[in-house]
């Protein structure tokens, strides 16, 4: 029997805390632990650091979201995400799957051909990726050694988060409307002043699409942002390590944000 004990499980609040307990005593009371503690492996426990509806977040989630940030486009690698930044993430993450699961919205599941898309473009096109040569086996196995991460765990994390893109599309995009005037007073406002004297600008007629685009994902953002922050106040989270208990800055939830260029707008892969 291992020494090491993860507790991986939906919990009423406050029963996690006796489980652990329990377990240390049943430890700590086992035939034989006082003669061999000394020289015996220390006992590992995960340590549970939040619950959100009953859903429990441990101290190695925390981990692995920061192992995970590395394949974050929108997230500088030379700024390792910190433990607060994890935990607000995964709290927002967990609200939205909960909510995912209790609407039983299975046509915005990933197939596994939109998953291999999105990990090739990680593998060809994200910097740290390309700086390291990932395109290639050796190369994309090298980096996932560098950082502690599996084949698996990789494709687990890219199909959650391009549910999570759907789930915002299907959710908040029907409906939202946007008008003539509305892409007019962007191309004068926004677009034409990003132009130095002298450069070629397009007409209206050839950008106007993809300022619509981009002032239709502005508002899904913003209608998203709301969304989750009520979500977040009516749900029940609480925070169990005082050191991650401090407010926090806001962090940015893994949404489609576009934005706009000369030659036409970006999406920011999620």
């Amino acid at each position: 029997m291992s020494n090491c004990a993860t507790l991986r499980t939906d919990l009423p609040r406050g029963v996690h805390v006796w489980l652990l307990a329990a377990l240390l005593v049943a430890v700590a009371e086992a035939p034989g632990f006082a003669q061999t503690a000394s020289s015996a492996m220390p006992v590992v426990l995960d340590r549970a650091v939040a619950v959100v509806n009953r859903h429990v977040i441990l101290g190695s989630d925390l981990d692995d979201e920061i192992r995970l940030s590395i394949l974050d486009p929108n997230h500088a690698p030379q700024q390792e995400l910190t433990r607060q930044q994890a935990l607000e993430q995964l709290i927002s993450r967990t609200l939205i799957e909960q909510q995912i699961r209790q609407e039983d919205m299975p046509s915005i599941e990933p197939s596994t051909e939109d998953v291999d898309a999105r990990l090739h473009e990680i593998r060809t096109e994200l910097p740290v990726c390309a700086r390291q040569d990932c395109a290639s086996d050796a190369g994309w196995k090298a980096f996932l050694v560098a950082h502690e991460l599996t084949a698996e765990r990789v494709q687990a994390y890219l199909r959650y988060r391009l549910e999570i893109l759907r789930f915002i599309e299907q959710r908040f995009r029907q409906g939202i409307q946007i008008s003539q005037q509305q892409i007019e007073v962007y191309y004068h406002d926004t677009l034409l002043p990003q132009y130095r004297r002298g450069e070629t600008i397009p007409p209206l007629d050839q950008v106007g699409p993809r300022i619509q685009e981009i002032l239709l994902q502005q508002q899904v953002n913003a209608l998203f942002d709301n969304w989750l922050t009520n979500l977040r106040q009516q749900g029940g989270v609480e925070v169990l390590d005082p050191e991650l208990a401090a407010e926090p800055a806001p962090q940015p939830v893994p949404a489609p944000k576009p934005t706009m260029s000369p030659s036409g707008p970006e999406r920011r892969n999620p």
